[in-house]
Order: structure tokens, then sequence, then C-alpha cells
């Protein structure tokens, strides 16, 4: 088993190596029938005059011809702008698309013998590895080695992997035309599924799902003989496969707005603005139902679901982003910060991501229902300022990349807006809690340790106060690493969830904390 796992990390790195040279691959050659088919309508003339220094000539390199479009691109805009004639200006960037019509490269031949290669690779590899994980032992979580490892705590092998995923982000969300030879690997899948060549969000799409899938399987053989484990895992395999990656795809082929079912806002931020409201509603009787499908969960869906199930119906089971924290990021829930300030900065940063966010919704359908005239372009201003700042900077380039060096749920715990709305309907107003029995705790810390969102479980068992937190999205780990049993996750009735003066059961006496 062991030679089979050393066999499957060697087609992984192999795969992973692949798919980070396959942007450097082939060459670029630029002809005017390209710009007017991939730049919009008011923009054609100027851009077929402004790239006009490019026709014909061959560049051997992403980074060469995007440099000299840059060029004269931005010299264009800058000129215009140093005379302040801003409406003439052209915002758009047609860096992705014009690259991509350009391309010329084996992997744009033959798209899917590169997938293979790579992507086909490494999940391969990961498969090789997984499947045989734990294999001849009892069941039972096994963390051992864990803080001797160099991938799992904050060792050579974790930072190499960190910068690997913050540099993949970046260039994902502001240099995407670097990474169009790996969309047009993925173009055959993306025209089965939407009818639609692929962008760099189906690349990511794709990429995510097979992530959770294939770490979703290392999950299962973890916690083998978990029965709650392996439903929650198998409940996030199958809602990002199902809801996130192919429905919305197949919506697209049927001439449907793209829509993700169980997106919920203040998370998908940019449910109520202008764009996405007239998408829906020239969408006809599907469009109409995904608008009230999407407002029913925010006003009845999500607290009614919390008070009887807790957060945990939602961060532990259904989303994307707490799916890929669960099996991708299982490995570094130890790396959460348990400290005090930890749990103080947490409270301020996520609460006010939620401010942020309510007021910048309340602005947008203002902003829509005045026709504009209300507000004009602050609206769109304050949509880019959080759509760089939260959606991409934080949900992405910190809330993933930073896995290695701060554990699975940094997004979770410190930004994530519907989290703290979720949360704070659980605190005051729900029947989950975390029940204890001080009694049988022997402080060993387990809890504590692989608490995921840096709740100092262990202090709560020792006094036999039931866990009520805000934070806790009841993934249940820590009631999984207890060698004693004495923490259960609950749904009861609401009276007598909140213990404050608990009662502690020990060998010799019964001991009432006051």
């Amino acid at each position: 088993m062991k030679l089979i796992q050393k066999i499957g990390i060697l087609l992984f790195l192999v795969g992973i190596g692949l798919f980070t040279v396959i942007p450097f691959l082939g060459s670029y050659r630029l002809i005017e029938t390209q710009v007017i088919e991939h730049t919009k309508d008011i923009h054609q003339e100027k851009m077929v005059e402004i790239l006009a220094p490019l026709y014909g000539e061959e560049f051997s390199s992403n980074f060469s011809f995007i440099g000299s479009f840059k060029e004269y691109f931005n010299q264009y805009n800058d000129q215009l702008k140093s005379q302040s004639l801003w409406d003439e200006v052209i915002w758009d960037d047609y860096s992705f698309p014009l690259a991509k019509a350009a391309l010329s490269s084996p992997v744009k031949d033959n798209p899917m013998l590169f997938l293979l290669l790579s992507v086909g690779l490494a999940v391969l590899g990961g498969l090789m590895y997984n499947l045989p994980s734990y294999q001849g032992e009892s069941e039972g979580v096994k963390n051992n080695g864990v803080f001797h490892s160099a991938m799992k705590n904050r060792g050579w092998m974790g930072m190499i992997t960190g910068a690997y995923l913050i540099l993949f982000y970046i260039i994902l969300y502001w240099y995407p035309a670097y990474l169009v030879n790996l969309v047009a690997m993925v173009d055959p899948l993306s025209q089965m599924l939407s009818g639609h060549p692929a962008s760099q969000w189906f690349l990511y799409g794709f990429i995510y799902t097979l992530a959770i899938l294939v770490m979703g399987i290392r999950m299962f053989r973890k916690y083998r003989g978990n029965k709650y484990q392996q439903l929650r895992t198998a409940s996030v395999m199958f809602f990002q496969t199902a809801f996130a990656f192919l429905i919305p795809e197949i919506l697209v082929l049927f001439n449907q707005p793209y829509f993700d079912f169980k997106n919920i806002w203040p998370l998908d931020y940019d449910f109520f603005y202008d764009y996405q409201i007239d998408a829906f509603l020239s969408g006809g009787g599907v469009g109409m139902f995904m608008l009230i499908w999407g407002i029913l969960l925010i006003i009845i869906g999500v607290p009614v679901f919390t008070y009887f199930f807790g957060k945990r119906w939602y961060c532990s089971w259904v989303c994307g982003c707490g799916g890929l924290a669960e099996t991708v990021g299982d490995p570094y829930r130890q790396l959460s910060d348990k400290r005090l300030k930890a749990w103080k900065y947490e409270r301020v940063i996520i609460h006010s991501v939620l401010v942020l966010a309510v007021v910048m919704t309340v602005l947008t359908i203002a902003n829509y229902f005045s026709g504009f005239s209300l507000l004009g372009n602050v609206t769109n201003q304050l949509h880019s300022f959080y759509g760089f700042a939260i959606g991409s900077a934080f949900a992405g380039v910190v809330g993933t990349g930073f896995y290695p060096f701060m554990g699975n749920r940094v997004w979770c715990r410190f930004g994530c807006p519907l989290a703290a709305y979720l949360g704070i309907v659980q605190r005051f107003k729900s029947r989950f809690r975390i029940t204890t029995n001080g009694g049988q705790c022997i402080s060993c810390g387990n809890c504590s340790t692989y608490c995921e969102m840096g709740i100092d479980v262990r202090w709560y068992a020792q006094r036999g106060q039931n866990i009520v937190r805000s934070s806790c999205v009841g993934c249940g780990v820590c009631s999984s690493v207890c060698p004693r049993g004495v923490l259960k996750l609950e749904n009861d009735s609401e009276e007598g969830r909140i213990n404050e003066l608990p009662i502690i059961i020990g060998n010799d006496s019964i001991k009432l904390n006051a």
C-alpha cells in the first residue's frame, strides 16, 4: 500500500507540474477580425485602431503579447484620463478574450490530452494516495504526527503549498489572460455542459469541484465509522458537484440565467445588482423563480433552518466554501488561532463585513428603483471595492491561500457575511448546542486543538457548560476526536440551552459553579 501511495504522490506532482507549465506554451498572433469578434459594438472601431500595430506580429509568449497589448491599450486610456475625457475611456478589460483568440498552442489543438496529462494525473495520484489511507488500522480519528509534518504544521511544504495557492488566486482574479492555455484546455467540457466556450471561472469551478471530490474521499477514509462525518462529507460533495457546478452550467445551455440555488445573500453579494435583477426578470418564469427562491432563502430559509439545526445546516453541509474547507482544508484545521485576541478580532471583522454588505445592498436596491438617479455611479464604485477587497482578496486569496498558515476556516471565521448572519440567529434563537459532560473530561485538549473555528472547547467541557457560540459551524470534529465521549451535538428545546451555572459531576462530589 505504501508503494501505491508513493506512486500516487509522484503522479500528483507530475500533474501539478504540467498544470503549472501549460500556461507558458504556444505563441500569439492577433488579427483584426478577432478584435471585432471579441469586443463590444461600441468599442470595436476604436479597439481595431488601438491594436493595429499588433496585427500579424507573432509573439512567442503570453508575457510579450499581453505586455504589448497593455502598452497600446493603456496609452490610449491614459491620454483620455489626462484630458478628463472619462466617458471615452474604455473600462472593459479585453486582454483575456483577445489573448485566448490569438493563442496558437498544442494545448488548444489537443485540449483533452493535456487535461488528462495535468488535471487527470493529479486526480489519479490523489486517489491512489487517499484510497489506501488508514488501511489495516482500527476505526477512529488518527492525527498521528500532525505537529511533526512539514505540510500540516507550517513547515516548508506547507509554505510552498500556501504560496502556490495564493499566486494562483491572484492570477485567476486579476490576471486571467495568463491562464488562457488552461482555460482552452477545458473548452470541450464547457461546450458540452453550457454550449459556450470556457472562462477562467469555469476552469476554477471545475478544479474546485474535483478538489472537493478527491479530498472528500480522504475524509471518508479518515473518518470511517463516524456516520456524521461521512454524511456531512457526502453532502458537501453532492451540493458542490450538482448545485454549484453542473446545474448552473446546464441552465445556461437552456438559455436561462446562471444561478447557484444554494448560494445565499450576503455571501452571494451580487444577488441584488442591477444586471443580476435584469437577468432574472428577462429569464421568464424560471428567472422569476430564481429571484423569489433567493429572497425566500434570505428571509425565511436561513432563520428557520438555523433555528432547528444551527448554522451547521449550511456551513458544514451545503456551502461550497465550507465544502472546500472541510475536505481540502481538513489537514490544516489545527492551525486555527485559539487566542482570546483572535476571537476579539473575529467578532469585529466578520460583523463589519456583514454591515458593509448590508449597506451596499440597501444602496444598490435604492439606486435601482430610483432609475440610478439617486446615487449614480456611487454604487458601482462600492461594488468594485467590495468585489476586490472582500469577494476576491479576502474570500479567495486569503480565504483559501492561507489554509497552510492560519487554518482552513479563515474566510468563514473572519470574513463571511452569511456566516455572521447565521451566527447571530444561532446564538440567540436556535435549538442547536454542543452539550458537555464535565465529569468525563480528562483535559486532553483534542477538542480545542482540532476546532477549526478557534473555539477553546476544552474550557467549556471542563466546566460542563453547553457550547453556544455564534462562530461554531457544527462540524462535529471536536466530538469525533474526544476519547471519552464528553461532547455531543444536539438539537433540543431552547430551555436550558444556555447554562451559565453548570453542574460539574466529578469522582468525589457534585459542584455547582457559582
